[in-house]
């Protein structure tokens, strides 16, 4: 999936509707500025993700929530997702977090917390085990899948078929995850695109994520640069955003507002984009457990931006719902 080259991008009809898809990266919760423990599999905040189902049923959103271990495995949050995936209401797949996820064989650190860093025996390993624990407990096998922390690898492409995987969600176009050991996404755009050995045999799905302002045609380019030691040294890309001339947005209601989501999907349909990925993390919908919801006002906040986006984007642009695999499933069918 990191080889360029043999990516076929997929163009869609520009006069088709806009495609929304929401992908929950459902997990443990865990202090994010503690180092990682094997210890941390609590999943209460499961419990509370009614709060935004309730949100996404009035716009007839069916979200995608990519699973861990401690989630699959565990019989409370079983009995809150899996019922919810039988009545329709929501969709499951995969999503690893090597630190929590057995086999237990490697080192707890920064550089194997992606899981693509790991040799690809132990990589796949840790996913088949997963996969069957998803499979056994929730009684039907995942197809897409989301790497932790976004880290993908040399060997995950080869894994994700054997697997019988078909969608990947782990691209953050224009981002680098390099300075700790993750993948480096700076030459990937928002496209959706074919990967894998086989023709046709996985579609990525990146994550929406991408420029606006008036240097926004050449952001691609810009931003390494700015965003490098230098322009860090002088506040260069914090100048940039504050003055509108150029921003890099994640359609994520961690870290961006409900503006910023406006700019920067209006700025993405101006440069082709049909479909586009909403993502959070599932401990943010219980306050305390991330560093973007920390109290109830935080939360109410977070849930107002959930909704006020979803009604800009169903009814002020006549967008329309979908899932990974159901996109997957609709482009598979129209090329047949």
């Amino acid at each position: 999936m990191l080889e360029q080259a043999t990516h076929k991008q997929i163009d869609l009809p520009q006069d088709s509707a806009p495609l929304l898809t929401v992908i929950i990266d459902t997990e443990e919760e865990f202090d994010w500025d503690k180092p990682f423990s094997r210890e941390n599999v609590a999943v209460e905040s499961i419990a509370a993700q009614h709060r935004a189902q309730e949100i996404f049923a009035r716009y007839g959103i069916v979200p995608t929530y990519v699973i861990d271990y401690p989630v699959a495995s565990t019989e409370s949050s079983i009995a809150v997702l899996k019922p919810l995936m039988e009545a329709g209401a929501c969709e499951i797949g995969a999503h690893l977090h090597p630190w929590v996820s057995p086999p237990y064989d490697e080192e707890v650190c920064m550089l194997n917390s992606y899981p693509g860093n790991l040799t690809a025996e132990l990589e796949r390993s840790k996913l088949t085990e997963l996969t069957e624990t998803i499979e056994r407990n929730f009684g039907r096998r995942p197809t897409v899948y989301k790497a932790g922390r976004y880290g993908v690898g040399p060997n995950t492409s080869a894994i994700l078929e054997e697997l019988g995987y078909k969608v990947d969600v782990s691209v953050v176009p224009y981002t680098a995850f390099t300075d700790d050991g993750g993948p480096d996404f700076r030459d990937f755009a928002f496209q959706p695109y074919w990967f894998g050995k086989k023709e046709k045999a996985l579609l990525e799905l990146p994550l929406s994520c991408g420029f606006y302002g008036a240097l926004s045609p050449i952001g691609q380019q810009l931003f390494p640069l700015i965003s490098g030691s230098l322009g860090l040294s002088v506040r260069l890309p914090g100048i940039l955003s504050r003055s509108r001339m150029l921003e890099r947005i994640r359609l994520s209601p961690e870290g961006a507002n409900h503006a910023e989501h406006r700019r920067l999907t209006k700025s993405l349909l101006t440069q082709g984009c049909r479909i586009f990925s909403f993502t959070y993390h599932s401990p943010s919908l219980a306050a305390g457990h991330t560093p973007y919801v920390r109290n109830k006002a935080d939360l109410e906040a977070f849930l107002d931006t959930l909704d006020r986006y979803f009604d800009f984007f169903m009814n002020e642009l006549g967008g329309q719902a979908t899932t990974p695999a159901q996109f997957h499933g609709q482009l598979t069918r129209s090329s047949a």
